[in-house]
């Protein structure tokens, strides 16, 4: 079997207990998106391929906030899968410099691949999709859905962001909204904006319905 197809057993394999919102299917679907996205660009296929596959091989939030776990399980696997150094270091700096992280991380590496995973991950945390895997982490770690006396905290730190435990709603304006004007390419940015119109009216619904006006 090919390296890509080894990859994908792997991390099926990985995640096979993941939280529903970081699982294989999450996976899948940023794979997806990457390799349309990609169509547009020029780049080299195969780190935008295993860079999507490998993103979110163990993330951070269910290793007590340990950020080096991921690009070393990569490391170690594709070392074994006899794939060169510069390849490895490429999807290694991608698991590094992927993250949200409350929006104030500054980049130590830039890539057209990045910039595609990058693209394709946001992708999967907006839109209908997106809304799902909120509320599923939101019930995950048993978050409140709203909470009118708590506001939404904007400019959070790295830390801060990474601590928060706000209502699921507030996630909504700490991350998801801004994620359609952080895209990195025409696609992503291109669906990205069909998918935040889809948020917007999604909470129009739901405040009109939280005040009983539906």
């Amino acid at each position: 079997m090919s390296v890509i197809d080894n990859t994908i057993l792997f991390v099926k394999q990985q995640l096979e207990n993941a939280e529903g919102g970081h699982d294989w299917f999450h996976i899948e679907r940023v794979y997806k998106n990457a390799l349309l996205i990609a169509r547009e660009e020029e780049c080299d296929l195969e780190v935008v391929k295993l860079g999507a596959l490998l993103h979110d091989i163990a993330d951070s939030k269910f290793h007590n906030g340990d950020e080096t776990v991921g690009p070393k399980t990569a490391r170690n696997f594709l070392e074994k899968e006899n794939v060169s150094e510069q390849t490895i270091q490429h999807v290694v700096n991608i698991i590094e410099n992927i993250s949200f992280k409350g929006g104030n991380f500054e980049k130590k590496f830039t890539s057209k691949e990045l910039e595609i995973v990058q693209d394709a991950d946001r992708l999967d945390a907006i839109g209908a999709i997106g809304i799902a895997r909120c509320f599923n982490y939101g019930g995950f770690k048993n978050r409140a859905l709203f909470n009118p006396a708590i506001p939404p905290k904007m400019n959070m730190t790295k830390d801060e962001y990474k601590k928060s435990d706000s209502p699921t709603i507030n996630h909504f304006y700490e991350k998801l909204l801004l994620l359609k004007d952080k895209m990195n390419t025409e696609t992503g940015k291109k669906i990205a904006l069909e998918r935040h119109k889809y948020m917007e009216n999604f909470l129009s619904q739901f405040y009109a319905e939280w005040e009983g006006e539906k």
